[in-house]
């Protein structure tokens, strides 16, 4: 376990950021060993079987999709079954059910039981930073700079796939600090835990035509999840200074899944 080799999808979008901050990683593994991480960006089925685990980057989620398909990579991610993390447009990949998508609707991985609102704090120019508290991060008392950037929202946590662990929640936004503004497509009221069928032009339905589940909370709120050895962040760990979400990453899905880590 002295070597992995982690992926990132380099076909559009923010790439570059998080090869260059795997290529600085330093993680110990369960007997305080440093592991050597080998960043290896992905544009082919052959760059694909390389890696021990992936990284899907933000991005237009869209393009990201289309490029996966002409590259020959979409089905592969599909079944591929090592652990994957997305950033922002990453996060909607992998996602089951995605709202307000472009015509022609959204090519998902569908890896996690979970339905995002594309761009769901509104445009570019209301992109924001909070500090965030981590499940399981190292020096879990110093709060981690979410940037956000045209980020996706959790509209609901969907019923757990057959043979699936549960979603777990890693990281939410403090209630004092939610974002309100007038261009966000999605209220509070469309976030709270509600499951419905997602199709191209959804357009919310009052709140008393809908199942409303049984935790009441604003799912906005919630910026990172975690669903057996997946992990979305709506945000954009890669964009600080702060390698503490890849340490993670490697040390808490990456090295358990190893084949010698299971024996």
């Amino acid at each position: 376990m002295n070597k992995i080799t982690v992926g990132v999808l380099a076909l559009q979008g923010g790439f570059h950021e998080h090869l260059n901050t795997l290529a600085k990683l330093k993680v110990a593994d369960s007997s305080a060993a440093y592991v050597t991480i080998v960043p290896q960006a992905v544009k082919t089925p052959e760059d694909l079987s390389l890696c021990d685990a992936l990284i899907i980057p933000g991005g237009e989620s869209t393009t990201i999709a289309l490029l996966a398909r002409l590259s020959g990579l979409l089905e592969l991610l599909k079944e591929y079954e090592k652990p994957i993390w997305g950033t922002c447009a990453g996060a909607i990949l992998l996602s089951r059910q995605v709202v307000g998508t472009k015509k022609g609707g959204q090519e998902v991985l569908a890896k996690m039981d979970v339905k995002v609102g594309r761009n769901g704090w509104g445009s570019q120019v209301e992109s924001f930073e909070a500090d965030l508290t981590v499940k399981g991060m190292k020096d879990e008392s110093r709060p981690f700079k979410g940037v956000f950037i045209r980020a996706p929202v959790i509209l609901s946590l969907l019923p757990t796939t057959p043979g699936q662990p549960p979603v777990e929640i890693v990281a939410r936004l403090p209630d004092e600090i939610t974002p309100s503004h007038e261009s966000a497509p999605f209220s509070a009221v469309d976030a709270l835990g509600i499951c419905v069928p997602s199709t191209p032009g959804y357009l919310p339905t009052p709140p008393n035509e809908r199942e409303v589940s049984a935790q009441p909370e604003d799912l906005r709120h919630l910026v990172a999840l975690r669903q057996g050895n997946h992990l979305l962040t709506t945000f954009h760990p890669e964009l600080t200074r702060d390698d503490r979400f890849h340490e993670l990453f490697v040390r808490e899905f990456v090295l358990p899944s190893l084949p010698e880590a299971k024996e």
